[in-house]
C-alpha cells in the first residue's frame, strides 16, 4: 500500500490526467504532450475552483460594490476555463484548441489583474490571481506548441 503525502497530490492527479488522455484517439500534435495537456488540465481545474470561490468571497465583502468588476470577471473566467478544459479533455484537434486556450489566456489574464489588484487586502484574490496567472501560463506553453 503506498501512502500519498499532501506533496505527491499534484503528481497523482496530473498522473491520472495524462492516463487518461493517452487512452485519447484524437492526438493535438506531436509538439503538445499529453503531459503538457494534463498540466494544462490541472491548471484550469485549479483556476476554475479559485476564481469560483473567489467570486463567492467577493460577494460577501463589506466593500462588495467595488468588488463588482472583479465577481463578473471571476464568474465570467470561471465559464470559459470550464467550457476550455472539457474540449482539451477531449482531445481537441489543434483548429479548434487554438482559439479556445486563446480565450482561456485573455479570461485568465483579466481576472489575475482585477484580482491581483485587490491582493494586498483579500487573501482569495491573491489566490485566484496566483490561480488564474498559471493557468494563462499554461495555456500559453500549449499555444506555443501547437504553432511551433
Amino acid at each position: 500500500m503506498r501512502v500519498v503525502v499532501e506533496s505527491d497530490i499534484g503528481r497523482v492527479a496530473m498522473s491520472q490526467t495524462r492516463d487518461l488522455l493517452d487512452t485519447v484517439a484524437v492526438r493535438v500534435r506531436p509538439q503538445v504532450s499529453s503531459e503538457r495537456l494534463a498540466a494544462v488540465i490541472d491548471a484550469m481545474a485549479a483556476c476554475d475552483e479559485a476564481v469560483t470561490a473567489c467570486a463567492a468571497a467577493m460577494v460577501a465583502e463589506d466593500d462588495v460594490r467595488g468588488l463588482r468588476d472583479a465577481i463578473i470577471q471571476d464568474l465570467n473566467c470561471a465559464d470559459v476555463v470550464a467550457a476550455a478544459r472539457r474540449v482539451v479533455s477531449r482531445g481537441a484537434d489543434a483548429a479548434s484548441l487554438g482559439p479556445l486556450l486563446e480565450a482561456c489566456v485573455t479570461a485568465c489574464e483579466h481576472s489575475a489583474e482585477l484580482c491581483g489588484a485587490h491582493a494586498h487586502h483579500h487573501e482569495h484574490c491573491r489566490l485566484c490571481s496566483q490561480a488564474t496567472s498559471r493557468c494563462a501560463e499554461m495555456c500559453r506553453a500549449v499555444l506555443d506548441g501547437l504553432h511551433g
